[in-house]
C-alpha cells in the first residue's frame, strides 16, 4: 500500500516506522528537514520536505497516487485541512489527528466525510479512557473492553501468591474455562502464545479474555486483594490529565499538580468540581507529602518527559501508592518501566498506531490494540462466510504458533473459545497475536 504520512513528529515518526516495516510505500512529509534525518539510517522510508497544506507540495509528493493519506501534525487544522486537500486531490483515503472530542460525535461523522476526512483520532482523549480504566481495577495492568464491554481483556502481574502460579495451563480445571481465556503470557522481553504445555510462573504478566460477570473470580485467580481507589493525584496537567480529570468519577478527589502558573489557572476553569489544581513541582517531595500523597490510591504521571514520569511513579510507590501509571512516550523506556514495576503505562503512539492500522487490513476489522507491555495487538474481526476460520473447529484450523482466538459474539451473545468451537459465519470474535501474524489474520478471516 502506498501511504503519505504527514508529521514527523512522534507519532508520525512511529508510524512510519511500523508501516515501513510491514513492506508498505511509506512517504513521511514535514517542513522541517531536521526531524527527517533519521530516515537515512537504512530505512525504506522516502522523507519529502514540504507542507502537508501546500497543493505545489502534495503534488509534488504524488498524493493523487496515495492509497492512504494521514496527517498527524501537532496542529488540528492542518491535520484537517491538508486530509481536505489530499481527498481533493485523488487520495483513497485520509485520517486526521486531531484534538477536539466535539468532531468526533456521530452527529458530525457525515459532515466530515462529506469534506473527504474517512476518520479521525484523538490520542489524548483514548489514552486518558485507558487511565480511567486503569484506575477503575487497580490490580490489572491493563484493561479493555472488547465489543462494546461484551468481552474484556485483562493484563495482570502474577504474584507468588496467586492460584494459578506454577500450575500449567491444561491443568485449568473445566469451570476455569468458562470463566476466561489465557491469550498470553509476557515473561521478560518475550510474549508467549501459549498451549496447554505452557506454564505460568510469577512475574508473568498474564492476559485473560473473559465477561465482565467474572471479574471476581480472575481477581482471585490472580492472587489480588481488593482495592478501591479515592485519591488520585496527577502530575502533569496537559490534554491527558484534563480528559482524565473529566472521566473519572465525580466521588474520587483529584488533585493536579502543574508548573505553569498559566496553565494551571485554564485547567481549572476547564476541570469538574472534584478536581483541585496545584501550581508547582510534582517532584517536590516536600510538596507531594503536603498534599498528602502517602494517604493518595493512584499516582498518575503526564508530563512531556518519560523518565521523569517512571522516576516520579517509582518515588509515589515508596510513599505507599499502591496504583501507579506512567505516560511512555520513549518506547525504548517502556520495558525498563516494566523492569521496574512502574504499574500501567501509556503511550499515545500505541494507541495512534492501533486505530489506524485497521485501515491497513482486508478483514472486516472493527477495532486494533497494541499492548502496551507486549509485542502484540488484538483484533475484533467479522468471519466472512465462506472463510477459512469457519471450515473447522478451532482445534483443527492449525493456527499458527504466534496467534490465538480468544472469544466470540455470536447473534449478541458472548463466548469464550476453545478447541471444540466452530466459528460460524458472521461471528465478532477476538484474536491475539504477535506482531508479525497479524497480516496473517486476512488469510483465516476474508
Amino acid at each position: 500500500m502506498k501511504i503519505l504520512i504527514a508529521g514527523a513528529g512522534e507519532v508520525g515518526t512511529h508510524l512510519a516506522k511500523m508501516l515501513s516495516r510491514e513492506k508498505h510505500d511509506i512517504i513521511l512529509m514535514d517542513p522541517d528537514e531536521e526531524k527527517l534525518a533519521f530516515t537515512r539510517s537504512g530505512m525504506e522510508i522516502l522523507p519529502i520536505v514540504g507542507s502537508p497544506t501546500s497543493l505545489g507540495d502534495l503534488e509534488e509528493a504524488g498524493v493523487n497516487r496515495m492509497e492512504l493519506f494521514i496527517s498527524v501534525t501537532t496542529e488540528e487544522t492542518t491535520n484537517i485541512t491538508a486530509c481536505m486537500l489530499a481527498a481533493k486531490m485523488g487520495a483513497g483515503k485520509t485520517f486526521a489527528r486531531i484534538n477536539n472530542y466535539e468532531y468526533l460525535l456521530p452527529k458530525n461523522r457525515e459532515f466530515f466525510s462529506n469534506l473527504g476526512i474517512n476518520s479521525m483520532i484523538y490520542p489524548e482523549m483514548l489514552a486518558a479512557k485507558e487511565i480511567v480504566s486503569a484506575v477503575r481495577l487497580p490490580w490489572t495492568r491493563q484493561y479493555w473492553d472488547l465489543f462494546g464491554g461484551a468481552l474484556i481483556l485483562l493484563g495482570i502481574k502474577i504474584r507468588e501468591n496467586a492460584p494459578i502460579v506454577n500450575k500449567y495451563l491444561m491443568e485449568l480445571t473445566n469451570r476455569d474455562r468458562k470463566f476466561y481465556h489465557i491469550v498470553a503470557i509476557k515473561r521478560g522481553n518475550d510474549t508467549i502464545i501459549p498451549s496447554g504445555n505452557d506454564r505460568i510462573i510469577a512475574g508473568d504478566i498474564v492476559f485473560f479474555t473473559s465477561r465482565k460477570e467474572h471479574i471476581e473470580e480472575i481477581r482471585k485467580q490472580a492472587g489480588k486483594s481488593v482495592q478501591e481507589v479515592r485519591k488520585v493525584l496527577i502530575m502533569g496537567g496537559g490534554r491527558i490529565a484534563i480528559r482524565t480529570s473529566q472521566y473519572l468519577p465525580g466521588n474520587i478527589h483529584i488533585k493536579i499538580i502543574e508548573t505553569s502558573k498559566e496553565k494551571s489557572i485554564r485547567i481549572s476553569e476547564q476541570a469538574p468540581d472534584n478536581v483541585l489544581v496545584i501550581n508547582g513541582d510534582g517532584r517536590d517531595t516536600d510538596l507531594l507529602m503536603q498534599e498528602g500523597i502517602q494517604d493518595t490510591e493512584a499516582f498518575i504521571a503526564l508530563t512531556e518527559n518519560s523518565s521523569t514520569n517512571i522516576l516520579a511513579c517509582l518515588a509515589a510507590k515508596r510513599f505507599g501508592v499502591t496504583k501507579t501509571i506512567a505516560q511512555v512516550e520513549n518506547i525504548d523506556y517502556i520495558p525498563m518501566a516494566e523492569k521496574l514495576d512502574i504499574g500501567s503505562v501509556i503511550n499515545k503512539k500505541l494507541i495512534a498506531a492501533s486505530h489506524i492500522y485497521q485501515f491497513l487490513l482486508d478483514a472486516d476489522v472493527s477495532t486494533v490494540k497494541c499492548l502496551t507491555f507486549a509485542n502484540a495487538d488484538v483484533a475484533e474481526l467479522i468471519a466472512r462466510p465462506g472463510s477459512k476460520i469457519t471450515k473447522r473447529k478451532v482445534m483443527d484450523l492449525s493456527l499458527p504458533k504466534d496467534m490465538t482466538l480468544g472469544g466470540l459474539i455470536r447473534s449478541g451473545e458472548p463466548m469464550i473459545i476453545n478447541g471444540e468451537t466452530q466459528i460460524q459465519a458472521h461471528d465478532h470474535v477476538v484474536v491475539f497475536c504477535l506482531d508479525s501474524a497479524m497480516r496473517k489474520l486476512e488469510e483465516y478471516f476474508n
